[in-house]
């Protein structure tokens, strides 16, 4: 089976790494032959190392930028690819506007947002195009906030992503309580996403004003990890108005971050719209307890007091409330992590993510009773 990853983004994130391990089980569980395609000298590009993954580029300027259709084209046709796996609604675009230039393969397309589909034609011609075959939804809210886009439903299947439970080797290249002089008794609180609209920190900030300025608790450190952007100013901005800057540690884009978690004491995520991040499975695996926003497919992994907290988008007051709660409570924490770590076994690790994908791909190309109808 000859399957082509089409990824047109030049930043690295949680999607582009999941990717890359959703190739590397693929792998491990049939006989593929997996090309990628994405944008030259993009983060993608250079970051993507697994050997068994035949990687193409292409120049790309603009969103409907006519060489990368061509690409895809002859990728398609010099390799004989047998299906398309889309990740990204820029990728979607490219790969409706090649097939009109050149029948493809079939499509299969990653929707990992849950952000609402745009209701003009072109996104709605797209998203219904009869080459689009199947659309794997990151959660059930996903697939749910989809459906009113899409006339048949039955394309609308739920994958969940994970984390891969047999990578976890190797450390960071320093330990934070070193390196920013935190003392031992003080919590530290991290949070891995880069700075953009939809992880919205400026709610963080406002947490983290509620725990230190309103609230008199100097005891918590906060650690940030992700790609700065044009928020980032105004975040840094309001945090030197605010007096937290000696509460705060920016580290900006890091290579393996994950791998800093279990240096946390608590995980902290305050998107006001999400899939299902990757830094929550991470957590869930390095057994650190979770207090993040109700939004997305979180509560779909995250039960309320019983294996995290939630709360509502924006409010900061909440959150730093249970933070503050559960940072006093070892045992609430324990169990917290015991149930987490359970549940992360069960039903979110790349293994089950990528079987689960695999069982569409052979739906697709071969029908369910595996004779092509």
């Amino acid at each position: 089976m000859k399957i082509l990853h089409l990824a047109l983004t030049k930043k690295w994130g949680g999607g582009a790494n999941q990717i890359q391990n959703l190739c590397k089980e693929l792998i491990n569980i049939d006989d593929f032959e997996l090309h990628l395609l994405t944008i030259a000298d993009g983060e993608f590009h250079k970051r993507i190392s697994d050997k068994n993954i035949h990687l193409h580029v292409t120049p790309m300027a603009f969103k409907a930028d006519l060489r990368a259709a061509i690409k895809l084209i002859r990728v398609c046709l010099k390799y004989k690819i047998d299906l398309i796996h889309i990740h990204g609604p820029t990728a979607l675009t490219i790969a409706v506007l090649a097939y009109h230039l050149k029948k493809l393969p079939p499509f299969i397309f990653s929707k990992k947002t849950s952000f609402t589909i745009r209701q003009n034609r072109g996104t709605l011609f797209k998203y219904n195009h009869p080459n689009l075959k199947r659309i794997l939804c990151v959660s059930e809210k996903t697939k749910d906030i989809s459906k009113p886009s899409i006339q048949d439903h039955s394309k609308l299947i739920t994958v969940y992503h994970g984390t891969d439970i047999h990578s976890k080797s190797g450390q960071p290249p320093f330990k934070l309580r070193e390196k920013f002089n935190i003392e031992p008794e003080t919590v530290i609180v991290g949070m891995i996403a880069n700075h953009v609209k939809p992880k919205d920190l400026h709610t963080w900030v406002a947490v983290i004003n509620e725990i230190v300025n309103i609230k008199n608790n100097t005891n918590f450190r906060f650690v940030q990890f992700g790609s700065y952007s044009e928020i980032t100013k105004t975040l840094k901005n309001n945090i030197r108005e605010l007096k937290l800057e000696k509460y705060i540690n920016f580290l900006g884009f890091v290579p393996e971050a994950s791998k800093f978690i279990p240096q946390f004491d608590i995980s902290l995520m305050t998107s006001q719209s999400e899939g299902i991040p990757q830094f929550i499975y991470e957590s869930f695996y390095y057994k650190v307890p979770v207090v993040a926003t109700e939004v997305g497919g979180i509560p779909e992994i995250i039960t309320n007091g019983e294996n995290g907290f939630l709360s509502r988008p924006h409010d900061g007051v909440s959150l730093a409330n249970k933070l503050v709660l559960l940072s006093q409570d070892r045992s609430l924490q324990e169990k917290f992590t015991k149930i987490s770590y359970q549940r992360l076994l069960e039903s979110y690790t790349t293994e089950r993510m990528a079987a689960n994908t695999l069982a569409q791909y052979k739906e697709v190309l071969y029908g369910k009773n595996g004779t092509g109808s």
